[in-house]
């Protein structure tokens, strides 16, 4: 009987829905428009803003590719285009293409693509690249995280007074929740971007570009965690609430290290997925772990991004299993996914907000101190460690770069309100500018013959003076004497696997 009913029940959902299928098939032969949202039926009008996204992207990624610009620049300056700042600006567009009541189809279809996305960057982080330069890593990810944590403390004083405390219809975040994620927004490093940069600039192989990697896997967990902290405290009722939710995620952290990486483990060598590849039905296990992963830390009152990047972070790199994964599922995830996510960052920018010398003061305030806190930090850290400075220069440049990671954490904070339209819109022009001007900045301070050079002397075949060749072992400059008390910089190379170089 009950058996009848549950069919019964599901009968009548089909039928239900049967209408709404016939409707739309027939929608234009019957005198509706096609591109008019309809809340029955939303995926037309989500088949138009895709293309047109999509489009509007790659032709602006065309010339920039040129300028070694990576993706995600053109995908932000196309929902900038798009939005309210330019062709938004025209009578009925933005109602016709983007009205408000079709943004929560787009906004989903993104979301599950960052998720996808956060369990890429996961998969990426290979912490063997930290281990095995530890000391220069820690170094240059601490100095990089500590200096433009403290001055982006500082700013985020006049930026919530100024624009928080008394904007009219925003209630403020705590002063200290807005503080720790300003801190958080300015340390922050785009780890995806970086690899593609290293890789277009050929430096995966030299010293700094295994400096900079390893620093940057450093900065990035370091990162996720304190943006997790504060979406915890954004989210939480009370300081005992917060607390619960960190002490909860912590140990959702270690069960998912200690229990689920040994079972997972153990199924994949079962099926003999570590050494001929993942079978659809592992894929598919992978998946399921990554969506009840971000589940749960959704449902506990962090982003579910949290989750999606612990389960690549538990994924293990033997045999390439990492990057066999990610080979399945990046390239629909970096065409669709993506786009939409990042247009989106640019629709919510509105450039009409930055209407006052103040704003623009912070604004050139926030981009000065993003980069050259960061800049100082990391290359002051590197040469320490025994680099060069045009060596040191560049570690400083390429960890400046701010690009997916820090619009993604500037999405959530405007999503949990603790950032406002202008401030967030501050924001987003500091990361395009400073992402803009990483490649451009090292090619500059680190060109290719100057690579051929600093590694010639640095294995004592040229006099760096003159850059002729040192026939007579016992001769050597001051700079060789110098370079030989000092002792050599010691950088381990590893065997790594990067896929993330198309951002």
């Amino acid at each position: 009987m009950a058996t009848s009913t549950t069919v019964a029940a599901v009968s009548t959902s089909i039928a239900s829905a049967a209408p709404t299928s016939t409707k739309s098939s027939n929608g234009i032969l019957s005198g509706q428009n096609p591109a008019s949202y309809m809340p029955s039926n939303p995926i037309l009008l989500f088949l138009i803003q895709a293309g047109l996204i999509l489009m509007v992207c790659r032709a602006l990624h065309f010339p920039l590719g040129y300028l070694r610009q990576p993706r995600v620049v053109g995908e932000v300056i196309g929902g900038i285009l798009l939005g309210p700042s330019v062709i938004g600006r025209i009578p009925g567009f933005t109602d016709a293409i983007f009205p408000t009541a079709s943004i929560p189809v787009l906004n989903n279809v993104a979301n599950l693509g960052l998720i996808l996305f956060l369990f890429i960057i996961g998969l990426e982080v290979d912490t063997r690249v930290f281990l095995n330069n530890w000391k220069i890593a820690l170094s240059v990810a601490g100095a990089g995280m500590a200096l433009p944590f403290s001055l982006g403390c500082a700013i985020a004083h006049g930026l919530y007074y100024q624009f928080l405390k008394n904007e009219k219809g925003l209630v403020p975040v705590a002063y200290g929740t807005f503080l720790l994620f300003v801190g958080t927004a300015m340390s922050i490093t785009a780890f995806p971007v970086l690899c593609r940069i290293l890789t277009e600039l050929k430096l995966m192989s030299t010293p700094v570009g295994i400096s900079t990697l390893a620093a940057g896997v450093g900065d990035d967990v370091v990162g996720w965690i304190l943006l997790a902290l504060c979406v915890a405290l954004v989210n939480a009722a009370n300081g005992i609430t917060a607390l619960y939710i960190v002490l909860a995620t912590i140990g959702f952290g270690l069960f998912m290290f200690f229990a689920v990486r040994p079972a997972f483990t153990w199924i994949l060598r079962r099926t003999h997925s570590l050494q001929d590849g993942p079978t659809q039905g592992v894929m598919v296990l992978t998946i399921l772990l990554c969506l009840a992963s971000s589940f749960f830390t959704g449902a506990i009152g962090i982003h579910e991004i949290f989750g999606a990047f612990l389960t690549g972070l538990i994924m293990p790199h033997e045999g390439g299993f990492a990057i066999k994964v990610t080979e399945k599922i990046e390239d629909l995830m970096c065409a669709l996914f993506l786009p939409l996510y990042f247009t989106l960052s640019g629709l919510s920018t509105n450039l009409g907000l930055l209407d006052n010398g103040i704003t623009w003061g912070y604004l050139i305030a926030v981009t000065a101190v993003a980069f050259s806190s960061k800049f100082i930090g990391c290359s002051l850290a590197a040469r320490s460690n025994g680099l060069v400075w045009r060596e040191s220069f560049s570690i400083g440049s390429l960890m400046s770069c701010k690009g997916l990671v820090e619009l993604i954490v500037l999405n959530i904070g405007l999503q949990a309100k603790i950032l406002s339209t202008r401030v967030f819109t501050m924001f987003v022009v500091m990361a395009l500018i400073t992402t803009f001007a990483t490649s451009p900045l090292t090619l500059a301070l680190y060109p290719p013959w100057y690579r051929q050079k600093i590694q010639a002397w640095k294995r004592g075949e040229i006099d760096w003076a003159s850059g002729a060749p040192i026939r007579d072992e016992n001769s050597s400059t001051d700079e060789e004497m110098h370079r030989q008390k000092r002792g050599p910089t010691k950088i381990r190379s590893i065997l790594i696997y990067l896929r993330l170089d198309n951002m």
